[in-house]
């Protein structure tokens, strides 16, 4: 493992910085960004670069879900509910490390991200939203105001066994891999469980806080944790957190759909050239 430099963290802070801006922006946490730097560039082994992934994860979700629960956009009734499919997976987590390896997990990721991306860019030009400002959105759905709309939006939950799914899987990969669970169940959520982008994004920002908590402690028990690295990194998804909920609001739902696509797309070929090696 490299030693920590200034330089070193420097580049690590930076990374941070730009990785919380896209991890608060789609509620996918900075994971998918920063493993693949650390391990692959800057020659920290897996273990560590998943470990240090994670608590750039809980900064990110510490920092949307702050931010945003005023906006009323993170649907906590719904994150509960979700968040026990979460936990169990997580809590599985070990028993399907022991069943498939490690290139073949990331095989299946690549395959599942790419049909995520797919059924986010076949809903690209359509909202999941109720026309009826003043209908009833159901027990798990939600209103919130939205200046894009010029109104508040009502949203009614479709699906939910689609989302347990996903949140489940989304549990099961995200410690193993050091990335968030976002990255799954933000397309689910919009693409099939008829959740808006800018909900479905704060409320998956606001669990993969849950999630990336054990399996940080984990690797800080096992000693796969660096302070040091760790510190530069969380320190800059924190500033780029904070940007990139200021650029949320401003950015129309199409485009958040459409750089989640390139994100998505961009993660499922980065896992399938992994697998490769």
């Amino acid at each position: 493992m490299p030693s920590v430099s200034l330089a070193l963290a420097t580049i690590i802070f930076v990374s941070g910085a730009a990785a919380g801006s896209l991890g608060a922006l789609l509620g996918i946490g900075g994971g998918v960004f920063l493993v693949p730097l650390l391990h692959l560039a800057l020659g920290f082994p897996l273990r560590t670069a998943a470990a240090i992934s994670l608590t750039t994860v809980i900064a990110t979700s510490s920092s949307v879900s702050a931010g945003r629960t005023g906006d009323q956009l993170i649907n906590l009734k719904l994150g509960m509910v979700l968040e026990v499919a979460t936990v169990a997976g997580s809590l599985l987590g070990g028993l399907t490390a022991n069943l498939f390896s490690e290139t073949t997990l990331q095989r299946l990721f690549g395959v599942v991200t790419t049909v995520a991306a797919l059924a986010v860019l076949a809903r690209v030009n359509r909202r999941n939203v109720v026309r009826d400002a003043a209908g009833d959105p159901g027990l798990l759905g939600g209103r919130f105001d939205e200046a894009e709309s010029g109104g508040t939006v009502v949203y009614r939950v479709k699906r939910l066994p689609v989302g347990l799914l996903a949140s489940f899987v989304a549990g099961n990969v995200s410690s193993l891999l050091g990335i968030g669970g976002g990255v799954l169940k933000v397309p689910a959520l919009n693409a099939w469980c008829g959740i808006p982008m800018r909900a479905a994004a704060a409320t998956s920002a606001f669990m993969i806080g849950v999630t990336a908590t054990g399996g940080a402690i984990i690797y800080f028990g096992r000693g796969d944790l660096p302070p040091l690295a760790a510190a530069p990194a969380v320190l800059g998804v924190q500033l780029g957190s904070w940007m990139g909920l200021r650029l949320a609001h401003r950015l129309p739902a199409k485009w958040l759909k459409i750089l989640l696509v390139v994100v998505l797309l961009g993660v499922a070929v980065l896992m399938l050239v992994r697998s490769a090696r």
